[in-house]
């Protein structure tokens, strides 16, 4: 019964926040500056993830006045959210997302990248759209895994979106996710598998404890990374993430549903 009540009153309050950043999306963004739209990004995506009873503790400093390239470890839809908190970002998706009710619609108005996969020339098509974004002095999100894990390891990265950063001189910034349930790694909120997007809110929303931790590791400055290549340059971001994600990894909590 608890957890019933803690879902609605989140999903009542989410619902009301989405349909506010609708309006603001529909209404204001095209009247505001660059600078007002990224500000205000930032601060909706830090109630968002108060509605939705997750806490965030953010570790080392974001490149916030630079175009920069994050490097995400991918856990959940949470993450585009918890990026944001600290800087409006650009963010890399498969375009399926762009029809999921609500988050589609607000993260495809707040300047998503959609890849269409299986498509010849997407990966062409959406490194111009990020350097486009870094002559603008802004920042872009990656998960190179190209998919979700439980949060307790990392994939294999694809390497081939980190040309667009070698080109145009930008510093790539890795960014580990850890995801807890209290104070134990948990998998809980992970969105994997053939999870609906419906389950994995009541996941979320029915019950407390969901803690995030964000860690912003140095840049990985662009003229080494020119200097040693995008495969280099990958592994190099991949083995910081995976060794930041293992971190303090002794008794996970792993989740059944």
């Amino acid at each position: 019964m608890r957890s019933l009540l803690r879902f609605s009153w989140r999903a009542l309050a989410l619902s009301l926040w989405v349909l506010l950043g609708l309006v603001i999306l529909g209404l204001l963004f095209p009247l505001w500056t660059q600078a007002r739209r990224q500000t205000v990004h930032a601060w909706w995506s830090k109630w968002l993830l108060v509605w939705c009873g997750v806490q965030v503790d953010y570790m080392g400093q974001p490149e916030l006045h630079q175009p920069i390239l994050f490097v995400i470890n991918h856990v959940s839809w949470l993450d585009i959210f918890v990026v944001n908190q600290k800087r409006a970002t650009s963010f890399i998706a498969k375009s399926d997302i762009r029809s999921w009710p609500f988050v589609g619609w607000l993260v495809t108005g707040a300047g998503t990248l959609y890849i269409e996969r299986g498509q010849r020339h997407a990966i062409k098509h959406v490194a111009a759209q990020m350097q486009q974004c870094f002559a603008q002095q802004q920042a872009v999100g990656l998960f190179p895994e190209g998919t979700t894990s439980d949060g307790f390891t990392v994939r294999p990265f694809h390497a081939s979106l980190f040309e667009a950063a070698l080109r145009t001189q930008v510093d790539i910034q890795p960014v580990a996710l850890r995801f807890f349930d209290g104070n134990h790694r948990s998998d809980r909120v992970a969105f994997v598998g053939e999870q609906s997007l419906w389950r994995n809110g009541w996941l979320l929303l029915s019950q407390p404890g969901v803690r995030i931790e964000c860690v912003f590791l140095p840049p990985l400055r662009h003229t080494q990374n020119q200097a040693q290549g995008r495969a280099a340059t990958a592994q190099q971001a991949y083995d910081l993430l995976l060794d930041q994600v293992e971190k303090g990894l002794n008794a996970p909590s792993r989740f059944s549903t």
